[in-house]
């Protein structure tokens, strides 16, 4: 199952400058949904359970973790740098990720972590990334609370990457994911249940998950009105 034009999309040709702007005043309220029945006002944060409410338990211990949104400033217009894990990984193997990962003892906040855990998977140089803001928290159905820190990369770089972890890395233009066309929502069964996820399909690449639904929150940011669309 699938559905298309799941984003109301403002104008497209953003800048850099666009972008900062949008995080500078800071993220919209992420789409937050409540446990049922009027009794609680409790809320949610943004998850995998968005589109399945019985993933999320308010109880569980989570792991913290953060990754980086790399926005590529290229003079002909801005991409995204995805990786793609190895298919030998015990999390999330071979599918589209953010660089990131756990917060360690050493690390100095999430974009400490998100810094460190890009320059060992990709190698991207940290001189290269100004941070500008964080999107929405988003916890996943494997147990992590991710803080996604985006950050304006600017060329040159070389990238290195880790081939235990990452087995590519690829820009993606981020026009594709403000047009409408290009968010989907899917479906499969998942230990006898129905599940639903969104998906952004780019050529071959198939990005979906915790991925997709950050950058389904990064749309809603670039696109929500008093955006000057």
């Amino acid at each position: 199952m699938e559905q298309r034009n799941l984003l109301s999309l403002g104008r497209h040709g953003l800048t850099a400058q666009d972008i900062l702007d949008r995080l500078a005043h800071g993220a919209p309220p992420g789409r937050r949904r409540a446990p049922q029945g009027p009794e609680t006002e409790a809320v949610w944060p943004r998850g995998d359970h968005d589109l399945n409410p019985d993933f999320y338990d308010p109880d569980r211990t989570l792991v913290a973790a953060a990754v980086l949104v790399p926005i590529v400033v290229h003079e002909t217009g801005l991409t995204v740098l995805f990786t793609r894990r190895t298919q030998h990984l015990d999390v999330h193997a071979g599918q589209i990720s953010f660089p990131g990962g756990r917060l360690e003892p050493g690390d100095d906040g999430p974009e400490a972590a998100a810094l460190r855990e890009t320059e060992e998977e990709v190698g991207l140089p940290r001189r290269c990334v100004r941070l500008i803001g964080t999107l929405d928290t988003y916890v996943t159905r494997t147990g992590f609370e991710v803080t996604p820190v985006v950050g304006l990369v600017t060329p040159p770089f070389v990238l290195t990457l880790d081939s235990f972890e990452v087995a590519e890395a690829f820009e993606a233009p981020l026009e594709f994911f403000l047009a409408s066309e290009s968010l989907q929502r899917h479906s499969r069964v998942y230990e006898g249940k129905e599940r639903h996820f969104y998906v952004f399909p780019y050529n071959d690449y198939f990005i979906w998950g915790a991925t997709a639904g950050m950058m389904v929150n990064l749309m809603e940011i670039l696109t929500a009105d008093g955006s000057g669309t």
